[in-house]
């Protein structure tokens, strides 16, 4: 990629970035060309498609909870390592607002541009989940399909204003669920 190339492609993630997170998964691609300075055309050259921008926004998020689970697969604790991937998942997820539904939708598309990154980050749950199975302090009744569920479920209730005052409540119960359920 050209240098000028480069130097839009990774202000339009910026400008996306800080949309999505402020404003939604639903901002006008428009909306985020304009930020950028660049016009329509542009945008699309590098994301023809909003989804295609989705995934490169959350690639790097989802790489990067790779890395932590396999930082956290180190630690004694299983169940603590799974609970604390979890919690931060969830965090990063509702970071961007709007980005539950096409998540949930693109896990089960392999057509799908953002298929890769959520697969990456079931699987880095599932692993950890795994473990802590094995050493028999998560249930057993669960998969990584329910771990992305369940993460999907958490971000949402955080999105919800007469639930946020519960959400680290409602986090709580599901987690002693996880590790205690079974």
């Amino acid at each position: 990629m050209r240098a000028d190339a480069k130097k839009n492609y990774d202000h339009l993630l910026a400008v996306a970035r800080d949309l999505f997170t402020g404003e939604g998964a639903d901002v006008s691609l428009r909306d985020v060309a304009r930020q950028a300075g660049v016009g329509d055309g542009t945008l699309y050259r590098h994301f023809p498609t909003r989804e295609a921008l989705l995934e490169a926004l959350l690639r790097s998020n989802f790489d990067a909870f790779g890395q932590r689970a396999a930082d956290l697969e180190a630690w004694d604790d299983t169940g603590s390592a799974l609970v604390t991937w979890l919690k931060e998942a969830v965090a990063m997820t509702h970071a961007y607002r709007g980005i539950i539904a096409p998540m949930v939708a693109a896990i089960a598309d392999e057509s799908s541009a953002l298929h890769a990154s959520c697969v990456t980050l079931r699987t880095a749950g599932t692993r950890l989940l795994k473990r802590a199975q094995a050493e028999g302090v998560a249930r057993q009744d669960m998969d990584g399909n329910d771990l992305f569920a369940l993460i999907s479920a958490l971000a949402w209730l955080a999105d919800q204003p007469p639930l946020v005052p519960r959400a680290d409540h409602l986090f709580e119960i599901i987690s002693d669920a996880i590790l205690r359920g079974g």
